[in-house]
């Protein structure tokens, strides 16, 4: 028979452990925006009242991998199998831009033909990596999906960091929960520096396992989507289009000209570029640029 006084002690054991065990963290009130930011000090997720994003319609030059990303997001938001979006290429080109308007463009949508906006878009910053795990069991159960998104992803000599994501991708047990998917964007194809690719093949015993070992990472990603420096005519396209929306009053000739020297002075192409200008010619017209 068994000591009720041992019992008893275990009991009280027991009792004081569950005390002295840190408090679950607070199950996110998902209603309260569409995106959040995720904060692992918490852990918590911080409601963005209104994402800083640009509308779909203003977005030239991409159109093949705007059709291609909007069309992956609406499948995974009706439940249906999609991949993990890897937007790499020159910078100011619209990467993270497009993401945002994909998200926002498929939960219209869906309201539109009176289906709920189930899709919340989490960012997740690059330094953050490591505690995917830890927002995974956050959204895991629940009815929503979500749309974890790292903007400017990368990792530099003697990061380890990249193999949490690799779990989370596809490698690990759990995998990555039905109701997630992960979109990032990039620099670079890889997301490794070319330098620490070659290095790893000239001092490893096996080269061509240590580069494999990096490259898998990219192939985690069943789309990649290429962003490459836009034309002249795409260039002054994006000028004219946001020009047109905000409702800007310029002669045509002299803004076109106007624009092409703000790029040279700059010295590149780019829907970045083609904003920045706009801003400038907005405030010398004293226009406020409203969304």
């Amino acid at each position: 028979m068994s000591d009720p006084l041992s019992h008893a002690l275990l009991e009280r054991i027991a009792t004081a452990l569950e005390r002295l065990a840190p408090a679950p963290p607070p199950r996110p009130d998902f209603a309260a925006a569409d995106a959040f930011v995720w904060n692992p000090d918490g852990p918590r997720l911080d409601p963005v009242p209104r994402v800083n994003r640009v509308e779909m319609v203003l977005l030239k030059g991409i159109d093949r991998a705007r059709d291609t990303l909007i069309e992956n997001t609406r499948r995974f938001a009706e439940g249906l199998p999609a991949n993990n979006a890897l937007l790499w290429g020159s910078r100011g080109m619209g990467k993270s831009s497009l993401v945002k308007a994909a998200h926002a463009t498929v939960n219209r949508q869906r309201v539109a033909e009176g289906l709920s906006a189930n899709l919340k878009l989490v960012e997740i910053h690059r330094e953050d990596i490591e505690s995917l795990p830890q927002l995974m069991a956050l959204v895991r159960a629940t009815d929503l999906r979500f749309i974890v998104f790292c903007d400017d992803l990368s990792f530099d000599h003697d990061d380890t960091s990249y193999k949490s994501l690799k779990a989370v991708l596809e490698g690990g047990i759990e995998g990555r929960p039905d109701n997630v998917i992960f979109y990032a964007t990039s620099n670079r194809r890889h997301l490794l520096p070319r330098d620490m690719m070659e290095n790893e093949r000239s001092t490893s015993i096996n080269p061509g396992e240590a580069v494999e070992e990096k490259v898998s990472l990219s192939d985690r990603f069943g789309l990649w989507l290429g962003f490459h420096k836009c034309s002249q005519d795409e260039y002054l396209a994006m000028v004219e289009g946001y020009a047109e929306h905000f409702g800007l009053k310029a002669d045509a000739e002299r803004m076109r000209a106007e624009a092409l020297e703000w790029a040279t002075t700059r010295g590149s192409r780019s829907g970045r570029v083609a904003w920045q200008f706009v801003q400038d010619l907005a405030g010398r017209l004293g226009v406020r640029l409203e969304a």
